[in-house]
This record gives structure tokens, sequence and C-alpha cells, in this order.
């Protein structure tokens, strides 16, 4: 029987996966050597436990609209919190975090709206209203390839702090490059997937206000 202590199994996972991440990111910033490496192993984990959670809830038969708003909130946290902390470890340029938190701000923005008409990010009541949006945000293989760009950087950039200083010439010069590209090739995915969801949102926008009048 499903109770309500049952759909805490899910939201824990997400919990754990969101403090990893601020964990990760402490010791990061903490400089090179041991402490980074250590960020670094935990940051495959947080990023590892995105997918877990899902699971969970799906064989648990825990899915719920909730359920999908706390994931995607942790999703945005934990994004925010490597991406902000590699550009304070001056590893990354500022307008690379600049651009993901504009987009996710914008995106959330038109998800919490279209969530008050009753569609979800994902799931049987999507909002997406195309099937180029369905495939881009919603679909197993653009997800599972943008985490798997997510971690690249995150890992590759975080090889860079944990090795400084213990590693030069052309290995560390290809691993800079390596870092570089992958943080790139993210950035573009996450505007990339988030377009269509902006676009998407003009239908939901011209339904507002007719909801506004009929309510009143």
């Amino acid at each position: 029987m499903i109770t309500h202590r049952s759909y805490k199994v899910p939201n824990s996972i997400i919990g754990a996966r969101v403090a990893l991440a601020f964990v990760a990111a402490g010791l990061l910033v903490a400089g090179s050597g041991a402490l980074a490496a250590v960020g670094v192993a935990l940051t495959v984990i947080a990023i590892a436990m995105d997918a877990l959670d899902g699971i969970v809830a799906r064989r648990m038969g825990l899915a719920s609209k909730l359920g999908g708003v706390l994931d995607v909130t942790a999703d945005r946290i934990v994004e925010h919190v490597y991406w902000i902390t590699f550009a304070v470890a001056q590893r990354i340029p500022l307008w690379i975090p600049l651009v993901i938190v504009t987009r996710s701000f914008l995106v959330d923005a038109v998800r919490g709206l279209a969530l008050v008409q009753g569609k979800t990010a994902f799931g049987d009541s999507t909002m997406a209203r195309s099937a180029l949006t369905r495939f881009l945000t919603g679909s197993r293989a653009m997800r599972a390839l943008y985490g798997v760009a997510k971690l690249g950087a995150f890992v590759l950039i975080g090889a860079l702090i944990a090795l400084d200083g213990s590693l030069r010439g052309s290995g560390y010069a290809a691993l800079e490059v390596a870092a570089w590209v992958s943080a790139l090739t993210t950035d573009a995915l996450c505007v990339v997937r988030g377009v269509p969801v902006i676009a998407d949102a003009r239908a939901y926008l011209a339904t507002e206000p007719r909801a506004a009048a009929s309510a009143r």
C-alpha cells in the first residue's frame, strides 16, 4: 500500500543529490589535490543520482506532479551550483553560467504558467506542443545526451582543479581543451533544449487572460 511516507523515498534521493552537489562544490573551491578529487567523485555520484529518483518513483508507483517539479528544481540547483562554482574558481568565463541561469529562469517561468493550467514539464500531461519539443526536452535520448554532457563538463573542469600544479605540459593543455569544448557543448545543448519550450509557451500565454477572466 502506498502511504504518505512512501513518497519520502524518491524525494529523499532528490534532497541527497542536492546536498552532495553543495559538498562537492565546497571541496572544489577549497583548492587542488585530494579534496578536489573527492569533489569530482561526489560530482559523478550526484549526476548519476539524477536518474535514480525517477526510477525508484516509477517502480514503486509513486510518480507524481510534485515529484516531477521537485526533480526539475533539483536539476536546476545542482546545475547552477556547479557552473557558478567553476566561474568563481575562474575555470570558465562568467557568461557561461549567466546564459544557463537566464535560460533556466525563462523556461521555469513558462513551465510554472503551464502547471497552473494542468500541464507538466514531462509525462502524459506534458506542456510540449510539438514533436520537436517533446524530443528535445522529454526523450530519453536527449535527456541522456544532456546528462552525459553535463557529467563530462563537470568532471573535466573538476579534474583541472584537482590536477592544478601536478600536471603540466601537453597533457594539461589537452585536458583544458577537452573541458572547454565540453562546457561549450553543454551550454549549447542547454539553450537548444530551452528555445522550443519558450516557443511553445505562446499558447499558454494566449489562454492565460481568458482563464483569468473566467475566474472573475
